[in-house]
């Protein structure tokens, strides 16, 4: 057999092909995507707690516009991933993790804000697209888009 000649076993095999160099980026998103809900979650939560003293499973589905059983499927997840606590038809309240969480996530949300005011975009534009953008940001660009907002 020939040094180019391959079985179809060996074509078949994903150690064979070289890597796509976009993997690394695709599988990237496919992370923050699964982190998403959870950082939407909790930071909602501690606004909640903020703003009212707790965050009860009936507002957190009205304010991010799912049903009950969405929102006690998600806690559970959430509870399972030491990010809140709670008991059952009681307020929801974040771990020291899940406050973390909500920080960084609040932090991350505000630069993403302030960069997008800064380039003009209207308030109300900047604030729905910070909400998706937040989540998928580089550390070295949200400190890129830091150091715009703060020149501006």
């Amino acid at each position: 057999m020939m040094a180019d000649d391959h079985t179809e076993a060996e074509a078949l095999e994903p150690e064979a092909r070289p890597a796509d160099p976009r993997a690394e980026a695709f599988q990237g998103v496919r992370e923050a995507r699964r982190n998403e809900l959870a950082e939407d979650y909790v930071e909602l939560i501690a606004e909640l707690i903020h703003e009212h003293g707790e965050a009860r499973p009936v507002e957190i589905a009205t304010k991010m516009g799912v049903t009950a059983p969405t929102v006690a499927k998600t806690l559970g997840r959430l509870a399972r991933d030491g990010l809140i606590t709670r008991a059952k038809y009681r307020s929801v309240f974040l771990t020291e993790e899940g406050r973390a969480l909500a920080r960084e996530c609040q932090q991350r949300h505000e630069i993403v804000l302030r960069f997008l005011l800064s380039l003009g975009l209207d308030p109300e534009t900047a604030e729905r697209d910070a909400e998706g953008i937040e989540h998928h940001v580089s550390e070295r660009t949200l400190a890129l888009f830091a150091a715009f907002a703060d020149r501006s």
